[in-house]
């Protein structure tokens, strides 16, 4: 049974084909909410496909699985809605021009604009203000990312980040939203030791607050559940993971009519003014 927070997550004969082969199959799982789960294997065993598709951004080919209770694939969109992404390679991306300051304060907006319910909307600007500078220290704090200590502080961009830190915020982005399971891609790549050694505590930190963790890695660490991807015969996935990105967006809005709505107004106007804040039109 789920705690009041993380989400178990389970999966047996689990297995995704694209066009060229299977990317990876006879997956098996049995994680507790609050786990740490590492996703390893070599390069190209399949090890994201796998990531996304127990994120519910990617259709399993066969098997089954199951995420805080909600089955795959027939809810995938409920859980896209429970789960986050944490750094994924051409599907979540941190943006190189942008700085710590507008990624954190996008999020906010976006995470305000399409997840909050109608009466938080239409709160007053100040208290709207408020509570999302609340989430983003918080989320920050899970992080262990400390904008003070960065070069430029917040107005650091992402292409002056270190690897470990660029890490951080990542996560601290998805953290926002609060989700039940973050699912993070290539942790300890490009890292030394000594970094690799605390991305591994970061998430585990994270993991220890309640939120279930799918870490893909090369190297598991001590004391995670550990599923290979490697067992198999696999093909090559970058045909697959490009149709990736549709499944994780927002579903698409009513078409618009000619006259909005006096609720359809404050939340534009909201985000105008998210928009305003970061410095970006």
């Amino acid at each position: 049974m789920d705690s009041p927070h993380g989400a178990a997550v389970t999966a047996e004969d689990f297995g995704l084909e694209g066009p060229r082969g299977w990317a990876f199959r006879g997956v098996r799982l049995d994680a507790p909410p609050g786990a740490l789960v590492a996703i390893e294997g070599p390069s190209g065993s399949g090890r994201t496909c796998l990531l996304l598709a127990l994120t519910g951004r990617m259709r399993p080919s066969e098997g089954r699985a199951e995420v805080g209770g909600l089955r795959l694939p027939r809810q995938m969109a409920a859980v896209r809605r429970i789960s986050a992404l944490g750094p994924v390679p051409g599907v979540s991306e941190l943006d190189p021009a942008f700085t710590v300051a507008e990624h954190l304060r996008e999020r906010a907006l976006l995470q305000r604009r399409y997840d909050g319910s109608l009466r938080a909307l239409l709160r007053p600007r100040a208290e709207r203000t408020a509570a999302a500078r609340g989430r983003i220290e918080a989320a920050l704090d899970a992080a262990g990312l400390d904008p003070a200590t960065l070069p430029k502080a917040e107005r650091t961009s992402v292409r002056d980040l270190e690897r470990l830190e660029a890490l951080r915020l990542s996560v601290a982005l998805a953290l926002i939203g609060g989700p039940r399971l973050l699912a993070v891609d290539d942790t300890d790549l490009k890292l030394s030791d000594a970094e690799r050694a605390e991305a591994w505590e970061l998430l585990r930190s994270v993991a220890d607050g309640g939120t279930t963790v799918l870490a893909v890695c090369s190297q598991a660490p001590g004391g995670a559940i550990t599923v290979r991807t490697d067992n198999t015969t696999t093909a090559d996935i970058t045909d697959i993971t490009a149709d990736a990105t549709d499944a994780s967006e927002p579903a698409e809005a009513p078409e618009a009519t000619t006259e909005k709505t006096t609720d359809e107004k404050t939340i534009d106007e909201g985000t105008a003014d998210a928009f305003a804040e970061t410095g970006r039109a």
